[in-house]
């Protein structure tokens, strides 16, 4: 599967410690950074794939988890570090559940926001990655 733990390096300090998200801490050249917040219990993020544009999430704070299926493999994974970050490449649907309270997601994104690169029926995704 096209993702991947990455840790973002950690500057630890008595004061509170401090990460730092770099060029050499994701694969490509950052166009876009936002964050999920406020998530209602229950409530699911995501729901799509991309065609061309890869994701780098992190969990600013709390937890949540991040099922991921690549037309063959499904995976979940947990996300409840600051200095952690998974890496989801293109072509990896996507679906963000089980927010804590308090959870916040950091997304930082290769591209800006274009409809054209979702592919928001699982169906159709399945057809094109299997493909």
């Amino acid at each position: 599967m096209k993702a991947k733990i990455i840790n973002i390096p950690k500057i630890e300090d008595p004061r509170g410690n401090l990460s730092v998200i770099e060029k050499e801490v994701v694969p490509f050249k950052i166009k876009r950074v936002y964050y999920l917040y406020d998530v209602p219990a229950g409530a699911e993020r995501g729901g799509h794939a991309h065609k061309k544009l890869q994701q780098f999430l992190v969990a600013l704070a709390g937890s949540f988890d991040v099922v991921l299926n690549d037309g063959k493999n499904k995976q979940t994974i947990t996300l409840n570090k600051p200095f952690e970050g998974l890496l989801i490449t293109n072509g990896i649907w996507r679906e963000l559940k089980n927010f804590s309270s308090g959870a916040v997601c950091l997304v930082v994104a290769s591209d800006v926001f274009e409809e054209e690169d979702y592919i928001r029926d699982f169906e159709e995704f399945l057809a094109i990655s299997t493909n």
